[in-house]
């Protein structure tokens, strides 16, 4: 609990979460809501991943575009998990 005491340059606040979180916030405030569970499910789940790929600094758009070609090939679909070399990507895949 104490660990920010120890550590230099860690903050003692949750902020970076909060800011992580707001734009979902937001989102919830401002609309209307969806109108079934697997709206919900798609709002979450993009909200994640738009969120996942900003920290990563990748193009949400690109991902999005790879993403939906993969699904309509029946091809494996790209992961969200950051990869430091296109080798590990690979292998992954």
């Amino acid at each position: 609990m104490w660990t920010f005491v120890q550590v230099d340059g860690l903050e003692p606040t949750n902020n970076f979460a909060e800011r992580l979180i707001r734009p979902g916030v937001m989102y919830r405030k401002t609309s209307f809501g969806t109108q079934s569970p697997e709206g919900s499910r798609f709002v979450e789940r993009i909200l994640t991943a738009v969120t996942t790929l900003d920290l990563q600094q990748r193009n949400v758009l690109e991902y999005l575009t790879e993403l939906l070609c993969a699904h309509r090939r029946g091809l494996p679909l790209p992961s969200l998990l950051p990869f430091t070399t296109r080798a590990q990507a690979v292998l992954s895949a």
